[in-house]
């Protein structure tokens, strides 16, 4: 059977979900579902406190706004697919369906990393440049800063599903994962995929080494900026304001290095642990992150004080 230009004799992929603990599918999906509940949840609260609340009109809350919606959008094009397999057994999936799944999820996730390090710059100038903040940092900026993560993110990732459509698929069709990921489905083809493993390779390793290193220099600068402070208040304020975005970071990139690192060179890695990593990745981040804004950002922290509890004083912490 020949569709577009991909040979295949299938018309679905089976996506085993986690394998080797079929078994424990039904509890598997009690913590899936409330991360994703939360995840909901968590950043429209976010989202809805700065809309409605004008000091937080400022460039490092639009960035967590966009960040808010982008994490949804990961958790959406993962989580649905997870549940009905754990519930439903509805483990069939189309082609075109799991193409499309493997582009968002990849796309949606280089667009993190973009926010990643646009946030770093914020934090960079803030600290670094106060005098000049409102005048490089301006909305005009942030925009252009949102979309040009986004622009970069859809066209590394559109290069993957077109290598795919060019791969020749015989009888393999059982996709041991939760969902459909890049490697797991040219895993598959009976053609030779170097090439495909070779972009693949090359953008995983270019938006990590390229991202992290230049968080990594916002981070010096900003340490060295912090350290030569007199105050050892301004020097404890203004590592704080960073100590949330610190620790989004941890939370994305340690799990996806994981998952990187397992699928290429992590052959004794047991396949269930590898799953749940790769799960973890995609769905606990975009729960946390809200978390961790709302308690380490004040100005959010007492808005939703406020949105909950008007009657209570939440200025004067």
């Amino acid at each position: 059977m020949v569709k577009n230009t991909t040979e295949r004799s299938f018309s679905a992929f089976f996506l085993v979900g986690i394998p080797g603990l079929e078994a424990f599918h039904c509890w598997l999906s009690i913590p899936v579902f409330l991360l994703y509940i939360l995840t909901l949840l968590g950043n429209t609260l976010i989202i809805l406190t700065v809309k409605l609340e004008p000091s937080l009109h400022q460039p490092m809350f639009y960035f967590l706004c966009m960040l808010g919606l982008n994490d949804v959008a990961i958790a959406s094009s993962t989580a649905p697919k997870m549940l009905s397999i754990f519930w439903l057994d509805a483990h069939l999936i189309s082609f075109d369906d799991c193409i499309a799944q493997m582009y968002f999820i990849h796309t949606f996730c280089i667009i993190e990393s973009a926010l990643l390090v646009s946030m770093a710059f914020d934090r960079y100038v803030a600290i670094c440049h106060p005098l000049h903040y409102a005048t490089i940092l301006t909305t005009p900026m942030v925009i252009r800063m949102g979309l040009a993560g986004a622009a970069r993110a859809i066209i590394m990732v559109l290069p993957c599903p077109l290598l795919i459509l060019r791969l020749r698929y015989c009888t393999k069709y059982i996709i041991r994962h939760a969902y459909c990921e890049h490697m797991a489905i040219v895993k598959l083809a009976c053609s030779n995929t170097l090439i495909n493993r070779a972009y693949g390779i090359s953008v995983a390793l270019s938006v990590m080494v390229i991202d992290l290193g230049l968080i990594t220099m916002s981070y010096i600068k900003i340490l060295q900026a912090v350290f030569r402070l007199s105050s050892k208040d301004a020097r404890s304020k203004a590592l704080g304001t960073c100590a949330a975005h610190i620790s989004t970071i941890l939370v994305s990139y340690i799990p996806a290095l994981f998952s990187f690192l397992t699928h290429r060179i992590g052959k004794k890695v047991p396949p269930s642990l590898h799953i749940i990593i790769a799960s973890i990745y995609l769905l606990v981040p975009p729960t946390v992150n809200p978390l961790i804004y709302g308690v380490k950002t004040k100005q959010i922290r007492d808005r939703v004080m406020t949105l909950f509890f008007p009657n209570q004083k939440t200025g004067e912490h």
